[in-house]
């Protein structure tokens, strides 16, 4: 008889307990491949044994197999990320006028304006030291916010009044004028010196101005 037909009449013996001599035996008697096909059943018996009664967790954590590389940074649980939000640069915030900021934050005038007191106050008692230079150096601070508050109320109302002119003329049929940047500069630049005639700091002002631009040219002057 054939071998195979001897493998189909052979008993389904338990390989698992059988010595490697036994095993060698009965590969020799049945052939290769009915003793593979012999082998194959019983993991297959043992495979379908170890299978578990209960439905496996959906919640349970990810089981990773050995043999890919695990990366270094992994999502084990989802997490809700927090977006940082700037409200001067968000639409959420409303747009920018400075009108309405100017009128609802009106009252922060006069609480800088107390605490410029406060400083002068405590300027006159440390006459020298490190505390007197600080209370210097924060007045001196605090002067050059107003400086230039009061010159962002300026080009402000400048241009309040430009827009009041030219929807004026546009009411009388006119086309409206919408002035470059460069004429916009002159005007501002003729404002201040309005500004600074009627404060009787011209002269001042220019004779800085003279000395800077003494200066920068004395620069651009081949050395003696």
């Amino acid at each position: 008889p054939e071998r195979g037909d001897a493998a189909r009449d052979l008993p389904r013996a338990d390989t698992s307990d059988m010595s490697f001599e036994e095993l060698l035996e009965l590969q020799n008697q049945v052939g290769t491949k009915a003793y593979k096909q012999l082998a194959n059943g019983d993991s297959t018996k043992k495979q379908s044994s170890r299978q578990p009664a209960c439905i496996a967790d959906k919640h349970r954590p990810l089981e990773m197999s050995a043999k890919i590389r695990v990366p270094f940074l992994r999502q084990v649980v989802p997490i809700n990320k927090k977006v940082a939000r700037d409200p001067r640069f968000d639409d959420l915030s409303g747009e920018y006028n400075p009108e309405v900021f100017d009128k609802t934050y009106q009252f922060l005038d006069d609480i800088r304006a107390k605490e410029k007191q406060l400083v002068k106050k405590q300027l006159k008692k440390h006459r020298s030291g490190e505390q007197h230079e600080r209370l210097q150096q924060l007045l001196q601070r605090m002067e050059q916010q107003e400086t230039a508050q009061r010159k962002r109320k300026r080009e402000q109302e400048l241009r309040l009044a430009q827009k009041r002119e030219r929807r004026a003329l546009a009411q009388q049929g006119h086309r409206p004028y919408f002035p470059k940047k460069s004429e916009q500069r002159q005007l501002a630049l003729a404002e201040k010196f309005k500004e600074l005639k009627r404060s009787k700091k011209l002269e001042s002002f220019l004779s800085r101005k003279r000395r800077r631009n003494a200066g920068k040219d004395r620069r651009h002057l081949p050395l003696s």
